[in-house]
């Protein structure tokens, strides 16, 4: 820290309790009264130096004993001390923790050139310019103590002149700062290697990336740290930097930031009140770049869940709400499981806040000119990477949350249903999703099962998903009838495009003939090898539609118990046999059991008859 030394006497001032005495031989004829603290000094020092003290002095000349009141003074009696040393010529030193306090009290004091020359305004007016205001750590040091010298430092352009100095240094490299200098505890010389004790050690010092002022500027009070953010904004710096910046404040006075993630090695400075720190949260909200991006999903998504627990503005909630559905697609599941901080809302987590998020995103998805592409598109555009990955993102969101039992049908759909279809390229997410709420909600009447089923496509289920679901007894019998008609579709066309594999690997055959016999003994020994794995495949398929041979021979029994039976639709078929087809699948409507049972058996017998068929199709294939 740099300093410059002023006066050359020797200490003459010794404090007794709360007065300060000047023991040069001579009575004190003088006292001037600075709060609580008492200063027994001659007239003749200070009226030489100060013209308010000269007035002062003048104004109590006709009584008997001279006292002059100070309470007014900047910094109280911290400053005057240190005037009343300069007054009497001792021995003090300027340094950039109290410069500014001396700047004011002079100024304030009237110690100008006119009273007497090299004056204390002039001394501390030119230790701050040539030498606080040139160096980094000396500039914040002395920005620090201006809060408690408001408003005198503000009216003397010094918070002003600080925060310049400090927000054109903060995207420079601080080893260009002057020399010789000593930053963040390095020693440089011109030529750029570590000085120790003087002495170029040749070692080179270590780099410095954009953000080695976030620790000391988050050292300022957040009035004086707004105000540099707002300088430095308007000299151009970077706006990923300003809001990595406002992300290290943030985790360093909001503890909330701090209890779910480990978001980085800052030091918690924790003493700010509730109050104090949703204002603050606030603040920073207005503060932070609105750019997508410039702040990470893991800090908004803290902020957010800050807010709610604060009890933050609504504006402030939204706006956060707003820059987390600009980057969703960079959202992990664990992050956006928002606990629920309100007690009036049943759930576990905040759904209605995630289902807000995912409108913002949506909305931004379509003002970017995105269309409805079809499942192609999907699958090899990479520009609908992020609408897929936050489709991806909702269906595990909503998988997390199905086992809520006091979520509601309502909600659970709402969010289901937001997303885009042309969103989801398979359907085994949000099935499973499904699935794991009709477990944990068994009481559902068959029609709201049948509801909730709608919002999947079984044509869009994977042959996995298709396996489990035909099996699954929680569906109803309308999506079991649907998927396995999926299946078989999924099947033939697999083994369609088998056969045409077979069938052009036979087809080149003849085209071999005039290729020389080792490339000739290559290719038929690769042609035996696709043909082994083909065969592999064939059998598999074959075991499968055994498998749903099976099946229909099952349910074809339970619709002939059916007919035998006395009682509702309802009370004797399984649960899972519940759930509407799609129109196009079964337009029967309900009514009569025997009804029911005729469209049952005739859709049954069309299905066996195309397991038969195709059964007929592998043994020709074989």
């Amino acid at each position: 820290m740099a300093s410059m030394k002023l006066g050359s006497k020797p200490d003459a001032f010794k404090r007794q309790g709360k007065a300060w005495f000047c023991t040069t031989g001579l009575p004190s004829d003088v006292t001037v009264e600075v709060g609580d603290i008492s200063f027994h000094l001659h007239k003749f020092p200070l009226l030489s130096k100060s013209a308010f003290l000269e007035c002062l002095i003048k104004e109590s000349s006709d009584r008997e004993e001279c006292i002059i009141k100070l309470n007014d003074i900047p910094g109280g009696s911290k400053s005057f001390e240190l005037v009343a040393r300069f007054c009497y010529g001792v021995k003090i030193e300027l340094s950039p923790t109290n410069v500014v306090y001396l700047r004011c009290a002079s100024e304030h004091l009237q110690m100008t050139e006119e009273v007497a020359e090299d004056n204390l305004i002039a001394q501390s007016e030119m230790f701050l310019n040539q030498v606080v205001l040139l160096n980094w750590k000396d500039s914040l040091t002395a920005l620090e103590t201006c809060d408690d010298l408001l408003p005198h430092a503000e009216n003397l352009q010094i918070v002003k002149r600080c925060i310049e100095s400090l927000a054109s240094k903060a995207n420079t490299d601080p080893n260009l700062f002057g020399w010789p200098i000593r930053e963040h505890g390095i020693m440089q010389s011109p030529g750029g290697s570590v000085l120790w004790n003087g002495i170029s050690t040749g070692a080179r010092p270590r780099n410095f990336s954009a953000d080695w002022w976030y620790e000391d500027a988050s050292s300022l009070s957040f009035p004086m740290y707004k105000r540099l953010i707002s300088t430095m904004e308007s000299r151009g710096i970077r706006p990923e930097i300003i809001a990595g910046s406002l992300a290290y404040y943030a985790k360093k006075y909001l503890p909330g930031l701090n209890r779910r993630h480990s978001m980085g090695t800052v030091p918690l400075t924790a003493t700010l009140s509730e109050v104090e720190q949703k204002n603050l949260l606030e603040e920073i909200d207005q503060l932070l770049p609105v750019q997508k991006g410039l702040a990470s999903t893991k800090v908004l998504l803290g902020l957010l869940r800050t807010a709610m627990i604060l009890k933050a503005s609504p504006t402030c909630i939204s706006n956060l709400e707003k820059r987390i559905g600009m980057q969703l697609d960079q959202v992990t599941l664990e992050d956006l499981l928002l606990p629920n901080f309100s007690y009036t809302m049943e759930t576990l987590y905040n759904v209605e806040c995630v289902h807000r998020i995912l409108d913002h995103f949506l909305a931004m998805d379509q003002a970017n000119g995105a269309a409805s592409p079809c499942l192609d598109d999907v699958m090899a555009s990479p520009s609908l990477t992020p609408i897929t990955t936050v489709a991806k993102l909702i269906d595990g969101y909503l998988a997390e949350i199905a086992p809520d039992i006091n979520l509601k049908l309502p909600k659970f759909q709402a969010l289901a249903s937001a997303v885009p279809e042309y969103a989801r390229p398979l359907d085994d997410g949000l099935y499973r999703a499904i699935d794991i709420y009709l477990k944990a909600h068994s009481w559902l009447s068959e029609a709201e099962r049948e509801q909730l089923c709608r919002l999947m496509e079984c044509q869009k289920l994977s042959l996995e998903a298709c396996t489990h679901a035909a099996q699954n007894e929680r569906l109803p019998l309308r999506v079991v009838v649907q998927v396995l008609f999926f299946e078989q579709l999924q099947l033939r066309t697999s083994i369609a495009g088998c056969l045409l594999v077979s069938d052009n690997l036979e087809g080149s055959r003849p085209l071999r003939s005039g290729i020389a016999m080792s490339s000739e003994a290559g290719g038929w020994t690769t042609a035996v090898r696709e043909n082994q794995v083909l065969k592999v495949g064939m059998d598999n398929m074959r075991t499968r539609l055994s498998e749903l041979e099976k099946e229909c021979s099952n349910m074809r029994q339970e619709i002939e118990k059916l007919g035998r039976g006395k009682s509702s639709w309802t009370s004797r078929v399984p649960r899972r046999f519940s759930l509407k087809m799609k129109s196009h699948m079964c337009s029967a409507q309900e009514g009569s059991v025997s009804e029911q049972q005729k469209s049952m058996s005739t859709k049954l017998n069309k299905l066996q008859a195309k397991v038969s068929k195709q059964k007929k199709q592998l043994s020709v294939a074989t």
